[in-house]
């Protein structure tokens, strides 16, 4: 039987823009035919799934694919372990509900939550966005002054490494972790060059993909109010601008270089429709 493939958007830090990538995938999946269900485990602050309640709205209007989804509220147990527990058993509960899927899209907090790590450690492919900014860059290691050759990383960084050797010892498969420079500007700067170099180098030594993600636009503000993605936009008669344009480019080179597999279901239903 296929097994649905994990996404995970996760970082121990809000505001690199986890729930607008995630959105983005989701309708890419799905505008390609395949199933596709959604995973939130932020429900305090409940980004995506106000998303998808907006984009619920509008669908009354459109016609706009939507994913099967669930929002998990970390457990309020005051015993540590009961908590944790808890918490696992509910994310269980909610994959095996998604087990006849293609793909399950999961968002987490931007903090070190039981929940979170759960998920890290059932990822097929992590993804790690990450503002242009030596803050952000301290996630990954911890950046000290006057050597920025000489950095190591971070509690964040080990921990994902921990998270590939177990789903490596408990499923023989590799996970794929990718570190995704989000809302750049789109203007050169010396620090936008040197954060490149930097990420560049550590991608060999803690082993991460390094990629692009979206530049920063008023756009992503404006779709989450109705919902949307750039990939909607003709579907919601909204006549493209040249900044439409760029960026769905770089939501098509991106979904390319994420090199998430299709899934065989997927192929299988689609050719049984054209027989």
């Amino acid at each position: 039987m296929t097994q649905p493939y994990i996404i995970v958007l996760g970082n121990e830090k809000g505001g690199t823009g986890k729930s607008t990538l995630a959105m983005h995938i989701i309708v890419s999946f799905l505008k390609s035919g395949s199933s596709v269900a959604s995973l939130d485990l932020d429900a305090r602050q409940g980004t995506l799934s106000r998303y998808l309640a907006n984009r619920e709205k509008t669908r009354k209007d459109y016609d706009l694919l939507i994913p099967t989804h669930v929002s998990i509220l970390a457990s309020d147990n005051p015993d540590r372990k009961a908590a944790e527990q808890e918490d696992s058993e509910h994310f269980s509960d909610a994959l095996t509900q998604f087990q006849d899927f293609d793909y399950v899209v999961i968002d987490t907090p931007g903090n070190n939550t039981p929940l979170s790590r759960v998920a890290h450690a059932c990822a097929d492919t992590l993804i790690t966005p990450l503002n242009d900014s030596f803050i952000d860059l301290d996630l990954l290691v911890r950046v000290e002054t006057g050597a920025m050759d000489a950095l190591h990383p971070s509690v964040y960084s080990a921990s994902v490494w921990d998270y590939k050797k177990e789903k490596a010892s408990r499923s023989g498969l590799p996970m794929d972790w990718i570190v995704l420079r989000n809302r750049l500007s789109p203007l050169y700067s010396k620090n936008k060059e040197e954060m490149f170099r930097i990420l560049k180098s550590l991608s060999k030594r803690i082993g991460f993909r390094l990629l692009d993600g979206f530049c920063e636009r008023v756009i992503f503000r404006e779709l989450f109010i109705n919902g949307t993605t750039l990939l909607d936009l003709l579907d919601i008669e909204t006549a493209l601008t040249l900044s439409h344009v760029a960026a769905r480019k770089e939501l098509r080179d991106l979904m390319a270089a994420l090199e998430i597999p299709v899934q065989r279901r997927a192929l299988e239903e689609k050719e049984a429709k054209v027989a």
